[in-house]
């Protein structure tokens, strides 16, 4: 009986608890975008910045500790969380059954529309006018996952690493078309590029929420406060101002 104790006192005493770890640590470390303006990218000095980081710098002070931001691109997010790289994914994250399945997820904290852009004269409006043609995707991303249950089976569907290189496919008269999020497609399009894409349908509005490991309900619930207070206080309405030129919707 008493060994019995003491190995079920061992195994309780061994259980995960990503909050009580990065307190005790007094850091945390949070995924952030590496290459997806303006949610997150490297500034001139080097350092992480954008919407996705401003965030994070929010939850990290409400939390009380330092903050360590680790840049991902959209394919290692979710292997950075599973393997304990980071202890959060603040890094343009929708929600999938797929995703679902390996990851928990705190509340939204923004949204992004994805859609599929093209020329105005690409003879693009639905779905099924992409047979024949091609379109460039963010790997892993939302983007990637609507477009290929949609597609019909004579499109070509390429895929890219990061942002940079997926609008670049575009602009360079690789791919007839490009799915992504509207933010990334209208800062593109303040550069006034000589080829111009415009929105031919929407994929889908896709809130943007907190990746958790799973089973780790403190932590949920310790995020879902910090972003209700950061909803309350203004703090993410001055957020998405800044970034997106756009304020919260009423509901996320």
């Amino acid at each position: 009986m008493l060994a019995l104790s003491i190995f079920a006192g061992g195994v309780l005493g061994a259980s995960a608890d990503v909050l009580s770890d990065v307190t005790q640590r007094g850091t945390i470390r949070i995924a952030v975008p590496e290459d997806f303006p303006p949610y997150g990218a490297m500034g001139l000095d080097m350092k992480p910045t954008g919407y996705d980081v401003d965030v994070a710098n929010y939850v990290a002070e409400k939390l009380g500790v330092s903050l360590e931001l680790v840049p991902v691109i959209g394919s290692n997010r979710i292997p950075s969380l599973q393997t304990d790289k980071v202890d959060l994914i603040i890094s343009v994250l929708g929600k999938s059954p797929e995703r679902e399945a390996v990851i928990d997820f705190a509340n939204a904290y923004g949204v992004l529309n994805n859609s599929v852009f093209a020329e105005e004269d690409s003879g693009i409006a639905e779905a099924a006018d992409l047979a024949g043609k091609s379109v460039s995707v963010l790997r892993g991303g939302i983007a990637d996952m609507l477009i290929t249950e949609i597609a019909p089976a004579t499109s070509e569907i390429k895929r890219y690493e990061d942002e940079t290189s997926n609008t670049q496919a575009f602009l360079s008269g690789q791919v007839d078309a490009i799915a992504t999020g509207d933010i990334i497609i209208n800062a593109l399009k303040a550069r006034s590029p000589r080829r111009m894409p415009e929105e031919m349908f929407i994929l889908n509005t896709s809130p943007l929420y907190v990746g958790v490991k799973k089973g780790e309900s403190t932590m949920i619930a310790k995020v879902n406060e910090i972003i209700a207070k950061m909803i309350a206080d203004g703090t993410l309405e001055s957020i998405s101002q800044k970034w997106l030129g756009r304020g919260i919707p009423d509901k996320m």
